[in-house]
């Protein structure tokens, strides 16, 4: 089955079929399953909550450059160690009824059962490269979908201020362990050891 998806005017083209349907008139009413099943069939990033689909901003080539920058240095980092990492599209289930796909999902025990083919279940670590056109969603409300996932760590890469906010769960929420700008090294608290610099990140090309 071949899908595609019209973000801008939210139409679902089923093309051998000649189908057209408007998201707008199915919003509020699909399943978690359907919502699957879409995702199946196409590599856009399409986020899921409570019967409502929703597509986040396209990211931009320095979006791609900063977040590949952080994959490659979190999988040199967890090779050591026996994790996986892997990058978005790749969905996470934060509970059921709800989905986001990260832009950088870890675990640090690449047999983790949470590590599902289809979505993971959850994750030890995620970063999210903030989009200009939509700063609240990564700084906002995705502190609070992933406190609710009960992930550890959330990494915040912000290009428009420069900045790193790396945040740790403390009970159901999200406690700064600290904001790092230029000439500052930013570290994890969960992965230990692993530090990066910010100025090579904003850098990165």
């Amino acid at each position: 089955m071949a899908v595609e998806i019209r973000s801008a005017d939210l139409m679902i083209i089923h093309k051998s079929n000649g189908i057209e349907v408007a998201l707008d008139d199915l919003q509020g009413l699909w399943t978690e399953e359907q919502y699957l099943k879409i995702t199946d069939q196409t590599n856009h990033l399409i986020e899921f909550t409570d019967g409502f689909i929703e597509f986040p901003p396209m990211p931009t080539d320095n979006h791609q450059v900063i977040m590949l920058f952080m994959y490659d240095l979190l999988r040199i980092f967890l090779a050591q160690i026996g994790g996986k990492v892997l990058v978005a599209p790749l969905r996470l289930q934060i509970r059921p009824g709800k989905q986001r796909e990260p832009d950088i999902l870890l675990v640090r025990d690449a047999g983790d059962p949470r590590r599902q083919n289809r979505y993971w279940l959850g994750a030890d670590l995620v970063v999210e490269v903030v989009s200009p056109d939509d700063v609240e969603r990564d700084t906002v409300e995705k502190v609070a979908d992933y406190a609710e996932a009960g992930i550890p760590e959330y990494w915040i890469v912000n290009p428009e201020d420069e900045s790193i906010t790396v945040l740790t769960l403390a009970g159901e929420a999200y406690a700064a362990l600290g904001v790092f700008r230029r000439g500052d090294v930013a570290r994890s608290a969960l992965l230990e050891g692993f530090a990066v610099s910010v100025d090579a990140v904003m850098d990165a090309s």
